[in-house]
């Protein structure tokens, strides 16, 4: 019997996630807490291609976070499981994933830019998600860092209530260390050192402690009813007091605490470590996860007796297998047990349970509530799958995946990789909820969808890496139609057809127009018999073959009305056949000798910028050909409704989060098509 190390009291657990913009120290942080922990014993760096979360080689390539690494860590009788998250706004989705399945977060922010624009997506995604926080302001030791600006703007960007418990020892170069609000000690880090030496108050900042340690009990005291009472009877608040009025407010979200320090110099993880097991909550801390099954819902509490109920929130495929990423809500899951996949209605049979460590991994025989594993043998559940005890079936609500903005039509360079490209593409999507692939029925193009630019070409060189395919990209081909703009009268048509046996002929007149609907339509006025019913149907069979190819560049058709005003038949050479022949060549050069209008596809966008970015983002749309239909501002940002040429929208990801410092983001919608101005070059 495997026994698991890690296994401690539910009230003792903490499921983390380090949120960050890119480039703010999320890596770097995670790898000094797993190097103070002890669970490394040495200090992985970024930029050396060494740490533990950023495994994948496009990673370490890169030097930024693009998949979601989970690793655990013991701290003072505590297990916190940590989920590293990217920071680059077209892994959102990832982000989204793993705060669905998390209780708290330390939010990280660069001691110089403060709240960048991922810094306020990730924590809009949080309230969301309703996951307590806690800040650390890193990177103190570089030129220009400020703390007290980076509260501000935390108080003014993200509209929280920032209740700061340090203080720096130094600037810059020479930070050294901080003072504990709290508790009024300091604990410096001299160079070199592993730990922090603690100490009473430096007398240079003593004056500044007491000052900042009463703002802290005021604005603790404002929000928090027995801080206040103690406040009023004694003008302070006792260290104890505070540290439980603390973590009252931060997991009701009432209160944000910040720290502060410098991860790439290990000075502040400590006191950051303390905090989170001090004020983040414990899987027993939050409300039971709530979930229904045949229209009647229930609660399941966070109790290892209690029937086994999880989310699979991540699922990887390695050179040993699939991996599903799940977090235990209830009850308890041991090797070999049978598990039902609810959404799918599928039984399955658990084959091993590893604790995760990044790339590596522990086999252990059991998880229980409150437990991030990652299971093997598992082949049909996909991230947002509600697993559950056959006996007792509940479905829990899945992360929200985002609809997919950027497209690139991708192939294989040799028609021999065309299957292994598709299984490729499969496996991939199984793995990136976010990515969507679809294959254009107007153009045949094979379609890859994804967050951005950056997010499909990390996808396609996965697919190059882990497959060995050499695999083309492109621009989509956009589905242009072509119109009726005048039709013609009395077109005549005569279809012979002689070749030594039985011959073909068959004789249409035919009138075309547009058609008011705006879709194809047939009609026939002969009289007389002069075309015979089932040749009057191969006629209209003929036309619809036609609409096929336009004349104006071979694009389908739409919005005409054909009448067949006049025929005539052989006695032997005429048939259906023939008839068809003619119907479908009478159309083509009836469209030729009339005007035509060439229709571009049009989607209907909304544009979601801060207030300060209107402008911006109107100008855009214009210079794309767009139409503004309405505006309506929300909670400091400005929602933008406008038509836009489709043509017009490849690349407007990128554009707008560049000129809106990565806050603007938008979804389109096809609503139809609409002509082209002349002129218009055909994409």
């Amino acid at each position: 019997m495997r026994t698991d190390p890690h296994r401690v009291p539910l009230s003792a657990v903490r499921n983390l996630g380090i949120l960050a913009h890119v480039d703010a120290g999320k890596t770097t942080l995670t790898e000094r807490i797993l190097y103070v922990t002890g669970t490394t014993y040495k200090k992985g760096e970024v930029h050396d291609g060494t740490t533990v979360t950023d495994f994948d080689s496009q990673e370490r390539d890169r030097g930024i976070t693009i998949f979601a690494a989970a690793v655990s860590c013991s701290w003072d009788g505590h297990l916190v499981n940590l989920i590293d998250t990217p920071g680059h706004v077209d892994f959102s989705d990832e982000v989204e994933r793993s705060l669905r399945v998390l209780d708290g977060a330390i939010a990280v922010f660069d001691g110089v830019a403060g709240v960048e624009p991922q810094s306020e997506s990730v924590w809009r995604q949080a309230d969301r998600h309703g996951v307590p926080r806690i800040a650390f302001v890193n990177k103190l030791d570089r030129a220009g860092a400020d703390l007290d600006a980076a509260v501000a703007s935390i108080r003014d960007r993200l509209h929280a209530r920032p209740l700061v418990v340090q203080l720096p020892i130094g600037a810059e170069d020479g930070f050294t260390g901080v003072v504990d609000l709290v508790r009024m000690r300091s604990l410096v880090w001299a160079d070199g050192a592993e730990t922090a030496e603690e100490g009473p108050v430096p007398e240079s900042l003593v004056d500044e402690a007491n000052r900042r340690r009463r703002l802290l009990d005021e604005a603790v005291a404002e929000v928090h009813p027995a801080a206040l009472e103690e406040f009023c009877d004694s003008s302070a608040v006792s260290a104890e007091t505070l540290v439980a009025a603390l973590r009252e407010l931060t997991r009701t979200g009432d209160g944000v605490v910040v720290l502060c320090g410098s991860a790439y110099r290990n000075r502040g993880v400590e006191p950051l470590l303390e905090a989170a097991v001090a004020y983040l909550p414990a899987p027993s801390d939050v409300p039971p996860v709530r979930g229904e099954y045949d229209g009647t819902f229930q609660e399941r509490p966070a109790d290892p007796s209690a029937p086994f109920a999880a989310l699979v929130f991540k699922v990887t495929s390695t050179a040993t297998g699939r991996l599903t990423y799940l977090r235990v809500y209830s009850g308890t899951i041991r090797t070999s047990e049978a598990v039902m996949d609810v959404g799918a209605g599928r039984v399955e049979r658990v084959g091993r349970i590893l604790r995760v460590q990044a790339d590596r991994h522990t086999r252990v025989d059991s998880a229980v509530a409150g437990d991030i594993v990652a299971v093997v043998g598992l082949k049909s559940a996909r991230a947002g799958a509600t697993l559950c005890t056959p006996s007792a079936p509940l479905l829990l609500e899945p992360p929200v995946v985002a609809d997919p903005v950027v497209s690139v039509a991708v192939e294989a360079r040799t028609g021999t990789d065309t299957e292994r490209l598709m299984a490729a593409l499969a496996r991939l999507v199984e793995e990136d909820p976010s990515l969507v692939i679809r294959t254009d029925r107007e153009t045949g193009q094979t379609l890859l969808s994804g967050m951005g630019e950056l997010h499909l070409e990390v996808a396609v060189e996965k697919i190059r890496r882990d497959h060995g395919l050499d695999v083309g990209v492109g621009r989509p081909r956009v589905a242009y139609r072509e119109t009726v703009a005048r039709g013609v009268s009395g077109f005549v048509y005569r279809h012979v057809k002689q070749d030594g046996g039985a011959g073909q002929f068959a004789h249409v007149v035919i009138d075309t127009e547009p058609s008011a609907e705006g879709e194809f339509e047939f009609q026939s006025t002969v009289v007389g018999g002069r075309v015979p019913r089932e040749y009057v149907r191969a006629v209209e069979a003929g036309c619809r073959d036609a609409l096929a190819e336009g004349p104006l560049g071979g694009h389908p058709v739409t919005g005409v009305r054909v009448t067949l005003t006049d025929g005539a038949t052989h006695s032997k050479d005429s048939s259906e056949m023939a008839f068809r022949a003619a119907g479908r060549f009478a159309l083509r050069a009836a469209l030729a000798a009339g005007a035509m209008t060439l229709l571009e596809p049009i989607a209907e966008v909304t544009v979601t910028v801060p207030e300060s970015a209107v402008g911006v983002a109107l100008g855009d749309l214009a210079a794309r050909r767009g139409r503004v239909l309405g505006s309506v501002v929300r909670a400091g940002t400005t929602v933008v409704t406008a038509t836009v040429p489709l043509a017009e929208l490849f690349g407007y990801a990128t554009r707008l989060r560049s000129r809106t410092q990565g806050r603007g983001t938008f979804t389109a919608r096809p609503t139809g098509h609409a002509p082209a101005p002349e002129g218009q070059p055909v994409r």
